[in-house]
């Protein structure tokens, strides 16, 4: 094949497929916001969150996060995005249940966190909501799932928000917009790696 042949046969493929893509965007028209799970096994889930709210704030658009099991140290973000002046950030402050061992604790850390969510959830002025590790809060009882779908449901239209946990409620899944499974391949930890700031927290 000649560098002409293949030249014009690269530009048949790339035509066909920018006609495939621009059709597809031209069927999206709705305009709101939007529910994002991100679930799975696997490193990377509270990062891609994050990663998206800065994405938002490079727009000039308001966030909310909620960390649920967080606490028992500072992560990176609650540094890095704690006095940013479009983030109201707040940490539920208590650790991973594992660390705490105390139900009653518990259940009534995640109650207060919740309240702070739910108050964020009916606030207009948020264009993006981050509840980091909820998902757990689920797993363990320490929140019933309806009355968040029911929050969530009657937001404001323009709200996205991003659930994240590796396991999901599957109401949740019913009402998401946009479901992602981070897989867990290989991790460093097995190898006996120790945890460190700005990778792990």
């Amino acid at each position: 094949m000649s560098d002409k042949d293949s030249e014009e046969k690269h530009l048949y493929k790339m035509q066909k497929k920018k006609a495939i893509i621009d059709a597809r965007i031209a069927k999206a028209t709705e305009e709101r916001g939007v529910l994002i799970l991100m679930k799975g096994n696997g490193k990377g889930k509270s990062s891609s969150a994050f990663g998206t709210m800065a994405r938002s704030l490079g727009h000039g658009l308001r966030a909310g996060v909620v960390q649920f099991s967080k606490g028992w140290l500072e992560t990176g973000e609650h540094l890095f995005f704690k006095d940013h002046p479009m983030v109201d950030f707040h940490v539920m402050g208590h650790g991973f249940t594992w660390e705490t061992q105390d139900k009653t604790q518990d259940i009534a850390a995640a109650q207060s966190a919740w309240e702070v969510a739910k108050a964020m959830l009916s606030d207009d002025r948020y264009n993006i909501l981050i509840f980091d590790e909820m998902s757990y809060m689920f797993k363990y009882g320490y929140l019933d799932v309806s009355p968040v779908i029911t929050a969530l449901a009657n937001r404001p239209t323009h709200q996205s928000v991003i659930i994240t946990g590796r396991t999901m409620h599957r109401e949740l899944g019913e009402v998401a917009d946009t479901i992602s499974k981070i897989e867990d391949v290989e991790h460093a930890f097995r190898k006996g790696v120790k945890a460190q700031p700005g990778i792990e927290w």
